[in-house]
Parts: C-alpha cells; structure tokens; sequence
C-alpha cells in the first residue's frame, strides 16, 4: 500500500462528522452509495442519513484521522475514534470507494 492524502469528499466527510453536521456528511455520498458498519449494510441516502444520526447520537463519536493508504481502488483511512463508547479512544479503519467525486462505498472496522 502506498501513503496518499485524503480526497476531498473523505475530508469533507470527517471534518462534517467532527461537527455533527449532518447535511454536510451526507452530502459527500453517491445517491445509492452503501456503508457496512457493526455488522449492518446501510443503502442509499435515507438509510445512510439515519445511520449518521443514530451513530452520532449513540457514540457523539469524533475522528482524528493517524494513516492514509492507497490499496487498490479502496482508500484506508486510519482513524483514532473518541465517544461515549467502551474502550474509547479505539483505532478503527474506514475503508472508502470514491466514484464520481463521492463516497460509493464505507466499510467501518
């Protein structure tokens, strides 16, 4: 893998996560993009939009983002995640598909 920065849509999208803005982290997914986070696949802007809401509402979870690698057409993205969680702060990778200048696809863990 090689060390690369951040496109904007994963930039906007940790920096509107960090701020609890919801519209503003929608914004950076694809129509009918999908996130996988705790075992459950999220589909879409509606069910992505809730999952934002209940995620931040649950965990009022903040990023810092520690490693950026390239791994095929995926980026990892290394983050150190503070909440209202167990164990917190916990290292957790986010592994993002930019299509089209937005998010097509998370995988969370």
């Amino acid at each position: 893998m090689t060390a690369v920065e951040l496109s904007p849509p994963i930039r906007e999208y940790f920096e509107s996560r960090n701020a609890f803005d919801v519209p503003s982290a929608l914004a950076q997914f694809e129509d009918d993009a999908a996130v996988k986070d705790e075992g459950h696949e999220y589909r879409g802007g509606d069910s992505i939009r809730i999952w934002i809401e209940e995620t931040q509402r649950k965990y009022h979870a903040t990023f810092d983002v520690r490693a950026v690698e390239q791994a095929g057409d995926t980026l990892i993205v290394g983050t150190l995640v503070s909440g209202t969680f167990r164990g917190s702060p916990l290292p957790i990778d986010h592994a993002f598909v930019i299509s089209n200048g937005k998010i097509a696809r998370l995988v969370i863990g």
